[in-house]
Formats: C-alpha cells, sequence, structure tokens
C-alpha cells in the first residue's frame, strides 16, 4: 500500500512507470490526477502543455498501434513529502516521439482519496 512518505512517493512512480510502459490506461486513470497538468519543454525551448485527457490519448494511441512496451528505467534524483503533497525529481529513458532520449522529470504529488496521484509534470528533454 501506498503511503504519505518518501518510499509511497517512490512506489507510486515506480508504478505510474510500469503502466504508462506498458500502456495500462486504467491504473493510469487512477494516478493521474484529474487535474493533472503536463508541460513538455524541448530542446529548442519551445513547450507543449497537455492535460490528463491528452496525456491518457497518448498512451491509448501506442496501445492501439501495438507498440512495444516503453523503457522502464528510471533514475530517482530527490524525493520529499508530507501528509498531503509529494515531489520527485527523476531521470528517465523514454521513447514518446519515435526516438529514445533522456528526459528529466518534475513529479508533483497530491494524497487524495487515500492515494498519491500525479498532479503536475514538467518534463525536460534537453539535457546531459
Amino acid at each position: 500500500m501506498n503511503t504519505q512518505t518518501k518510499e509511497g512517493i517512490r512506489k507510486t512512480i515506480e508504478n505510474l512507470i510500469a503502466t504508462a510502459t506498458t500502456f495500462d490506461i486504467d491504473k493510469l486513470d487512477e494516478i493521474y490526477h484529474d487535474n493533472l497538468h503536463v508541460l513538455m519543454i524541448d530542446a529548442s525551448g519551445q513547450t507543449m502543455i497537455s492535460n490528463k485527457q491528452t496525456f491518457i490519448d497518448l498512451f491509448q494511441s501506442k496501445l492501439d498501434n501495438g507498440d512495444e512496451p516503453l523503457n522502464t528505467w528510471v533514475e530517482f534524483i530527490h524525493i520529499e513529502c508530507n501528509q498531503t503533497n509529494g515531489h520527485a525529481v527523476l531521470k528517465r529513458k523514454v521513447n514518446l516521439t519515435g526516438i529514445e532520449q533522456k528526459i528529466a522529470l518534475s513529479i508533483d504529488l497530491i494524497w487524495e482519496d487515500n492515494r498519491w496521484q500525479v498532479t503536475r509534470e514538467v518534463i525536460f528533454t534537453a539535457f546531459e
């Protein structure tokens, strides 16, 4: 069971990765908060803003297309939380756009309905 601890945050993020990389839409719907806000920043500084439905649709299209599961590699940089809010910074290797690349993520979570839910992802695609 995920608890209101750093380990609970880590387990939620690991579950998110396992769920997203296999395109498990029902579980993604539980992990992503209804008010999810995703900001992606690419190498040229362009930004793309998404919400829960847009991100779920992305993974649904991968499922519908029969795409292979995504890479599950993760490196946790920092995790912090209190009783109601959590934050994780991590690196991942992903192929969301046709090219596998390293990305850095800053993920905010809220403890609601007796579980951690992701409310914000800031994704940086350009870094070393």
